[in-house]
């Protein structure tokens, strides 16, 4: 989500090719031997295969709102700090939570509070702002924002009455977004001989 998210914003053209998963076509499969998504095939046949890589090079591109350009050395850092721990620490949590059924050796109570930990500190960060970075949305927000919806949405009923207001808010606000409401748009599946499909539209 988040690749797809900066791809959209930097008004990069990008031929969509929705995949099952469970049924990985050829192609991909040639092109990325592992397996995962996103893949994303430049015009110079160069691939990324890392939804950050995917970010970092679309807002090389083009960051008509500064994302990224207009972060100082020390937001920087401290972005780079925040999505290292939510592309680690706080993701294995968040699997462990959602996929519980995975897990039947794990508490899901203790497990959740693992992930609590870091969302403790995304609250502390939005006390003083409206975003992570300051009072206009930027790259780190769109970098962790869907591991924070996916752990919200575990079981948002308790996310709701949790005492992490400004998270909430700050979710419900990237929720509305209207990027976000774009990629979110269900794709069919593709497959060879399908009308191509692009990002966004």
């Amino acid at each position: 989500m988040r690749a797809r998210m900066a791809l959209l914003y930097s008004n990069t053209k990008t031929l969509l090719r929705e995949v099952d998963l469970r049924d990985k076509p050829s192609q991909m499969l040639q092109v990325s031997p592992k397996a995962t998504v996103p893949v994303l095939v430049l015009t110079d046949g160069s691939i990324l295969e890392e939804s950050l890589d995917i970010m970092k090079w679309s807002l090389s591109t083009f960051d008509p709102d500064g994302w990224l350009l207009n972060l100082n050395e020390e937001q920087l850092n401290l972005s780079n700090k925040i999505i290292d721990e939510n592309d680690t620490e706080f993701k294995q949590h968040l699997d462990q939570y959602k996929y519980a059924d995975r897990f039947p050796e794990l508490n899901l109570e203790e497990t959740r509070r693992k992930g609590e930990e870091f969302l403790t500190k995304l609250d502390g960060y939005l006390q003083e702002s409206a975003y992570l970075m300051g009072d206009k949305l930027s790259y780190v927000d769109v970098a962790v924002f869907p591991f924070i919806r996916q752990f919200a949405y575990v079981d948002k009923n308790w996310f709701d009455a949790t005492d992490y207001i400004y998270l909430q808010k700050w979710l419900d606000a990237l929720l509305d977004f209207e990027l976000f409401k774009r990629v979110m748009k269900k794709e069919v599946v593709w497959k060879k001989g399908i009308t191509e499909v692009f990002l966004g539209n």
